[in-house]
């Protein structure tokens, strides 16, 4: 390559590396930085109260048993969630792609507008929905005879409901991807199975969801790693209650971060919970290599 080329290209890619830089790599070196001191509201007030303290805050976070309920929470509305939102996405995506659908553009963005709702707004609006004695949920549960559940107020139940409301938000992401995947395979292989004999169901399981393996793989990581980061649901619905059901660890970050500015702490608490999601976004992966969808 002549060397004017060479430095044509780094031209062009200079603003982006400039804004990546600034945006993205210095943030989180501050973030590391701020990981290993005892920054607090009192180095707010002077930088000379700041200390470097090393790896005390993650030893701190290893130590709380608080971080490990908001972990079993996050990993709980991960484990429960993921499969939910790709099984939704999947039905939504089939049902659209589907000969017989009729009107499949308004099914399209009928099922993708939850997505680019604001997320706070449409909170409260559940918020209110699944209200215990005034709520919709419960007003027409109650024309069945179903005696009112305290959705949000029990903790066996708080968890659920988040996760229905996440399912609901998120779901139409996902099935965008999976139906871009579903109009990718050739209709040829459909005819010939159906000349085959083959059922719908056959058809589905030895074509569709092999061919959508890679497709569905993406969707799980991308799905995932949104879900790793729950807090604006718990934040609006159930402020971590009740009794922390519904702490997550990213709820927990902020409010040692901006309710006791121990932003310190904060940061340990960010990269610790990176670090596990680094983890499962590594075992998803290699399960998709062993099937070959990676």
């Amino acid at each position: 390559m002549r060397p004017g080329r060479r430095i044509a290209g780094w031209v062009f890619i200079a603003p982006a590396l400039i804004v990546i830089g600034v945006f993205f790599l210095l943030p989180v070196l501050l973030a590391v930085g701020l990981s290993l001191t005892d920054f607090d509201i009192y180095a707010l007030a002077s930088l000379r109260n700041l200390q470097f303290v090393g790896l005390d805050n993650y030893l701190a976070v290893l130590r709380m048993g608080l971080f490990w309920r908001a972990l079993g929470n996050t990993l709980y509305f991960v484990v429960v969630g993921v499969p939910l939102s790709i099984g939704a996405a999947l039905g939504a995506a089939l049902l659209v792609h589907s000969r017989l659908a009729r009107c499949r553009g308004f099914f399209r963005v009928a099922l993708f507008t939850p997505v680019v709702t604001n997320l706070i707004a449409v909170a409260v609006i559940w918020k209110y929905l699944f209200q215990t004695r005034y709520g919709i949920v419960n007003f027409v549960l109650g024309r069945f005879g179903v005696h009112p559940v305290d959705w949000l107020g029990d903790p066996h139940m708080a968890m659920p409901t988040i996760i229905l409301f996440a399912l609901w938000k998120n779901f139409g992401y996902a099935m965008i991807i999976v139906l871009a995947g579903l109009q990718a395979i050739p209709d040829e292989l459909y005819e010939a199975a159906r000349l085959d004999g083959a059922s719908a169901w056959r058809q589905l399981r030895h074509i569709t969801l092999p061919l959508l393996g890679p497709t569905l793989m993406t969707v799980g990581l991308l799905t995932m790693v949104g879900y790793f980061q729950l807090f604006a649901e718990p934040y609006v619905m159930t402020e971590g209650g009740p009794l922390q059901s519904t702490l997550s660890v990213l709820y927990l970050m902020y409010n040692q971060g901006f309710d006791w500015w121990n932003l310190g702490l904060a940061s340990a608490i960010a990269f610790v919970l990176f670090v596990f999601t680094l983890a499962a976004t590594g075992l998803l992966v290699r399960a998709g290599r062993r099937k070959g969808w990676v």
